[in-house]
């Protein structure tokens, strides 16, 4: 196995040069800075180089239409969804097999979601309808938590307590809650409420297989990181395995207060089911390391696929992303339309012209304008889109009426959020967090036989998996349903071949001779 701190990790930070240069991992997004100190937008294409991953192509757009039988996504259609690894895999197996788990998540850094962080749910969203498949969903309260103290030095600010997080997970939960997904088929949950069972199990084996050399190279921890941080990634790497989350496919967690007996090994039915991440680029670090070890746990998992996205950037251009921690770099969930007009108008890069003569003579450039950029990832529309930026590069269009659509489509589709999200009580978040058997059908004409645990019950020790919800019930239900119908047939006929049996002797008797000597006694054989 190639050691991570050399082979297929991201760039090391020279400290002296470490703003001079693109720097995108888990805990840091810049595209660094010019020779003149100007930020520069972070180049896509060398991610794709230095993270060995690969582009999404126009090929693997007509795959997915074709196993899908719908339009791509416009996330897909634009190439924001731009890089992936296995994604054609994944693709496979539903067409075969009928059926994968999805997993993404969020770290909860603040009260609210802004605009950058529903982009992957969004499209997540949209890949559960057309799959009709499994979904989980992660909220790392517990990661955000060491990240604040580690980058505070071990101290906690004020508001920043590890109760802070939760609370910021919750209200992170609502927040997602309102972006339509169903609860028959998503379980979301909290680090700090959920882990224990099964997923603790996995995530110990897992810690046992990356060494302190591996995880500094993968995600740039130094001497002076908390150890809470370094041990972190395996929760996230193993929170991509199905065999972590048993009670979701109708298998037994071990988990107080009963600690069932016929849960006390992991399920290997579970560890066939593969999984597709969409996430945003600075997180693929993580799966790089869970890739390199799926098939070595003891029940070995199919390598984890990915389908990955660039970053919405920040209001003030090119060269970062939206930030929590910043209120004037992003359009957040909770803001009025009040404010995002003015988020928009003043702080909004533009790739306009200084002047209005220059503009209408030369053109703007869409390519770097922050508000259309804004629209390529909310407006649906392709050719409304393609001609704002025809009439944007011939001067047709102006900063202000670019701007001016921005804030339209933005403030729709924020208020309707804000709308739905009032909507999301308590007990509607509970009914997400339950641990529960998720509702879902897959693809109902594989070419094979769907994949466990729908196909059929694991290792030796696992009870039988709940029925599925479409009534077909598993493989193995389906077999021993074809057997009780042969032996009840079988019996059938042997009923009715005694039936003519009894009757042909009664007719028999009754046409016999009586008869001719002393009744005598019937004895034993």
């Amino acid at each position: 196995m190639a050691d991570l701190a050399v082979v297929d990790a991201p760039p090391a930070a020279n400290e002296d040069k470490k703003n001079e240069q693109q720097q995108i991992d888990p805990y840091n997004v810049s595209g660094g800075v010019d020779e003149h100190g100007n930020v520069k937008a972070i180049d896509y294409d060398r991610l794709i180089q230095e993270f060995g991953v690969q582009p999404l192509t126009e090929e693997h757009l007509k795959r997915f239409e074709q196993v899908t039988g719908k339009p791509a996504h416009r996330l897909m259609r634009r190439k924001l969804f731009f890089s992936h690894r296995d994604f054609d895999k994944i693709l496979d197996a539903y067409e075969k097999h009928g059926t994968f788990m999805l997993y993404t998540g969020r770290g909860p850094s603040s009260g609210s979601m802004h605009l950058g962080h529903t982009v992957p749910f969004l499209f997540t969203k949209e890949l559960q309808e057309l799959f009709d498949v499994p979904l989980v969903i992660m909220l790392t309260d517990d990661e955000k938590y060491l990240h604040t103290r580690n980058k505070n030095k071990g101290t906690q600010p004020k508001g920043k307590a590890l109760e802070d997080f939760l609370a910021f997970a919750h209200e992170n939960m609502k927040d997602i809650i309102a972006l339509g997904f169903d609860p028959k088929k998503t379980f979301i949950y909290t680090d700090y409420e959920y882990l224990g069972g099964h997923f603790y199990w996995n995530t110990s084996e897992f810690e046992s297989l990356v060494t302190l050399n591996q995880a500094t190279g993968a995600f740039g921890f130094g001497e002076s990181t908390n150890i809470g941080l370094i041990a972190y990634g395996a929760k996230q790497c193993v929170a991509a395995f199905p065999s972590s989350y048993p009670d979701l496919f109708g298998y037994k967690d071990y988990r107080p207060p009963e600690f069932d007996q016929a849960a006390k090994r992991r399920h290997k039915a579970l560890s066939k089911i593969p999984t597709l991440i969409p996430c945003a680029i600075d997180q693929e670090p993580y799966f790089r390391v869970l890739r390199d070890r799926c098939e070595r746990m003891t029940d070995p998992h199919p390598k984890t696929c990915l389908i990955l996205s660039k970053f919405l950037t920040a209001l003030q251009g090119p060269g970062g992303k939206m930030s929590a921690s910043d209120e004037n770099s992003a359009i957040f969930m909770s803001d009025t339309p009040a404010q995002i007009k003015n988020k928009i108008n003043r702080h909004a890069f533009s790739g306009g012209r200084e002047s209005l003569e220059e503009h209408r003579k030369h053109g703007g450039n869409p390519d770097v304008d922050v508000a259309y950029t804004y629209l390529s990832y909310f407006l649906e529309d392709d050719a409304e889109l393609e001609g704002i930026a025809q009439k944007y590069r011939s001067g047709e269009m102006l900063t202000g009426e670019m701007k001016a659509r921005c804030i339209q489509e933005l403030q729709a589709f924020v208020s309707a959020f804000q709308e739905r999200r009032q909507k999301v009580t308590y007990e509607t978040m509970r009914e997400f967090t339950r641990p529960r058997l998720l509702e879902y059908k897959g693809n109902p004409n594989p070419t094979q036989a769907k994949s466990a645990p729908l196909a059929e019950k694991g290792s030796a020790g696992d009870e039988k998996p709940a029925a599925r919800e479409d009534g077909r019930g598993t493989k193995g239900e389906r077999k021993a349903a074809k057997l009780a119908e042969k032996l009840a047939a079988k019996e059938k006929e042997r009923l009715a071949l005694r039936q003519r049996t009894d009757a042909g002797q009664t007719e028999a008797e009754q046409t016999a001779p009586g008869p001719t000597g002393p009744e005598t006694p019937t004895q034993d054989p």
